[in-house]
């Protein structure tokens, strides 16, 4: 009897795994994975997400139980992304990473070989599950008035932001104080070309306006939650630039006694993407259940829980329409019309002699 059950699950593990089967290596033995009882898989990703993939993960092993019979344990690294990614390239053994922007996940691919350079076609919205943006943060009352990027350039104003040297968040807080100074030379950011006398003006104007805003910056975090300890904890700083997300989440923790959220006119649209690492799936035996664990993140369930923690998600249309309220309409600049794209932001921007190395000495 227990054998009829055992191949039972095991025949109907291997049908809920057959879109898997479809875009997987020939070579990669799902019988041995789909006949375990239980499986671990490690996922690697960024600061702010720590609240979010607790409950997930119990969400998506209740979910993998029911469905396949299989006990799945997630495990959760979190830091830096830019720290994460190297972590992983220097041998971390990630079965899947949600890390706070697509380089860093380049870069792992690039370095390591061990998953496809075209991954974030893998999966719906550029292999993003849910976005997010840049506000600020400021103590209540907002005495020093803070209400937009210009004020965080004026004097005696502290700003609180990670370094983006290894914070994923920070360079989303960088690009985003660019974008703004570039829109007011500019205007409109969908029509820009990158090649004219015009833009190059802007830019050194920009670049000198981001100079500024860190010259405001007592202390740079490695990662975005060491920036928001800072400035809560701590009480070190007038604004944090931070993570929708983790905005909500200190207004909600610690009271609106506490803190105030700042909308600015502009921000940016921050797509923390998400991918399996192939290669350490298939040698750990987990390929299948990593690739299930983020489809499910596309799922109502995975859907309705990022909006509960913060995030904006891909697939508003599945979550509650009242809950969407919560998120602030403003301008959100795509990374892609400003910069061209993630990897010529790094290279311009964040790579060893890149703006930042100039504008923060």
């Amino acid at each position: 009897m227990k054998k009829i059950v055992k191949k039972i699950r095991t025949i109907a593990l291997a049908i809920f795994l057959v879109p898997v089967l479809s875009v997987a290596s020939e070579t990669y033995d799902f019988k041995k994975e789909n006949e375990k009882k239980s499986i671990e898989i490690l996922n690697v990703s960024y600061d702010p997400t720590r609240e979010f993939y607790a409950e997930y993960n119990k969400e998506f092993s209740k979910y993998w139980k029911e469905r396949t019979a299989q006990n799945v344990i997630i495990k959760q690294s979190h830091g830096g992304a830019g720290k994460q990614a190297r972590a992983v390239i220097d041998g971390l053994k990630a079965d899947v990473v949600t890390l706070a922007l697509a380089y860093d996940i380049d870069k792992i691919s690039q370095s390591t070989k061990l998953f496809p350079q075209d991954w974030q076609r893998k999966l719906e919205n550029n292999s993003s599950p849910y976005t997010s943006t840049i506000v600020f943060l400021v103590r209540k009352g907002n005495l020093k008035g803070i209400k937009d990027w210009n004020d965080l350039i004026k004097e005696g104003v502290e700003v609180i932001t990670p370094n983006p040297k290894t914070s994923g968040g920070a360079r989303w807080n960088y690009l985003a104080a660019y974008s703004y100074a570039i829109k007011q030379e500019l205007g409109d950011l969908t029509k820009i070309d990158r090649n004219s006398d015009k833009f190059k003006i802007a830019d050194t104007k920009a670049l000198e306006f981001v100079k500024k805003v860190y010259k405001n910056v007592p202390v740079l975090d490695s990662g975005a939650r060491g920036a928001t300890n800072t400035f809560v904890q701590r009480q070190i700083g007038d604004v944090l630039l931070a993570w929708e997300n983790e905005a909500f989440l200190a207004i909600n923790e610690l009271g609106k006694d506490e803190f105030e959220i700042v909308v600015p006119s502009v921000s940016i649209l921050a797509e923390p993407p998400v991918t399996v690492v192939a290669e350490n799936a298939k040698k750990r035996e987990t390929y299948g259940v990593s690739t299930a664990y983020l489809d499910y993140l596309y799922s109502p369930v995975g859907q309705k829980l990022a909006t509960k923690h913060y995030y904006r998600p891909s697939k508003p249309e599945v979550v509650n329409q009242e809950d969407l309220k919560l998120f602030p309409n403003l301008e959100l600049v795509k990374i892609n019309d400003v910069f061209g794209s993630w990897q010529e932001a790094q290279k311009t921007h964040f790579d060893d002699g890149g703006s930042f190395d100039l504008i923060y000495k």
